[in-house]
C-alpha cells in the first residue's frame, strides 16, 4: 500500500509538472549536502515549531527547506544545506504552501515526539539511507509522519508514529 502511495504521488506530481522529490534528490545527489534534514530540524526551530522538512532541487539547485509555525503564523526557512546557516526565512500566507502548513500544524499539535525524533529513527532503521522529506499528517486520529528515505537500493517512505 505504502508503495502504491509514494508511486500515485510521484505519477501526480509529474502530471503537474512538480518534481517529486524521489526521482530528482537522490542519495548521490544528498552527497553535497553536510547538514543532514535532522539537523536542518533543529537549526530552523529559532524560526519557529518545525512542521514538515524536505530537500528538493529549486532551480536546478539542491535546496533544504523547513516550514515552521509560530504565534499562529507560518515560515519556509531555508538551511544551508552546506553551511547550516538560515538563508532566509519567508512568511507563509497564501495558496497551496498555507493549506499544507495550516494541516501539517494540525498533526504536530497532535504529536508527543518531534519529526527529529521520528526522522532519527527512521533513518536508523534503515541503515545506509538518508532523509529527504519529513511531512506529518493525521491518520485515524493520530499523528504520523512519512519519512522519505534515499539510500543504495533507492527511494522509499516509511511511517512512523508521532505517539
Amino acid at each position: 500500500m505504502k508503495r502504491l502511495i509514494v508511486i500515485g504521488t510521484a505519477v501526480l506530481a509529474l502530471g503537474l509538472g512538480v518534481p517529486a522529490s524521489g526521482q530528482t534528490v537522490d542519495l548521490k545527489t544528498l552527497q553535497s549536502a553536510k547538514i543532514t534534514l535532522e539537523r536542518a530540524l533543529d537549526i530552523a526551530e529559532k524560526h519557529g515549531k518545525p512542521i514538515s522538512a524536505r530537500f528538493e532541487i529549486e532551480d536546478g539547485k539542491l535546496q533544504l527547506s523547513v516550514y515552521t509555525a509560530k504565534g499562529g503564523k507560518f515560515f519556509e526557512v531555508i538551511v544551508d544545506h552546506k553551511s547550516g546557516k538560515v538563508a532566509k526565512a519567508t512568511p507563509i500566507t497564501e495558496g497551496e504552501d498555507l493549506k499544507a502548513a495550516q494541516a501539517q500544524n494540525a498533526a504536530m499539535h497532535r504529536a508527543k515526539r518531534s519529526l527529529e525524533a521520528a526522522t532519527k529513527k527512521a533513518v536508523k532503521d534503515n541503515a545506509g539511507s538518508r532523509a529527504v522529506s519529513v511531512v506529518p499528517s493525521i491518520d485515524a486520529g493520530r499523528a504520523v509522519v512519512a519519512v522519505e528515505l534515499a539510500g543504495t537500493k533507492g527511494a522509499q517512505t516509511v511511517s512512523e508514529s508521532l505517539q
